[in-house]
């Protein structure tokens, strides 16, 4: 299992929480963004930065993902297609996105995309509190147990 992380959304603390596990259960982690972004000195967490252009990082995330990889991130679109070469995908909230439900969220996404471009005000999702990094470290560690014991 590698860990892969769409890092140009990805808050500061929930990139913490990913450090300090991939670090404890030595596990290769990658975070992929359209900027440059700051690492701890670890031979198991590096970064690249890929172009600007749309959708980069999502791609160079999918190109390298194989098979029981985990993904982090909140792009469903990305989380889809992680789950669609058998990764696993995990929201930056603790949300483990799965084969069952991920068509739902792409029906909703796309239906808000469409309010927003016909000028209604959505709003945007709350801000990140105690318990969604509670949430996504608890999922984060039971995924990783169940690796080391699989």
């Amino acid at each position: 299992m590698k860990i892969y992380v769409d890092a140009d959304a990805c808050p500061v603390v929930i990139k913490d929480i990913i450090f300090r596990a991939a670090e404890r259960k030595q596990i290769t982690t990658l975070l992929v963004a359209n900027q440059p972004i700051r690492v701890p000195p670890s031979k198991f967490i590096s970064a690249i930065t890929v172009s600007s252009g749309f959708d980069e990082a999502d791609n160079e995330i999918v190109r390298r993902c194989e098979a029981g990889d985990l993904v982090i991130t909140a792009d469903i679109p990305l989380a889809a297609e992680v789950l669609a070469k058998g990764g696993f995908a995990l929201n930056p909230r603790g949300e483990l996105y799965s084969n069952d439900t991920i068509k739902q969220k792409l029906t909703m996404r796309d239906f808000m995309d469409t309010l927003r471009g016909s000028g209604v005000h959505t709003g945007g999702p709350s801000p990140l509190n105690q318990s969604d990094r509670q949430a996504f470290a608890n999922q984060l560690d039971k995924l990783l147990q169940q690796h080391a014991k699989g």
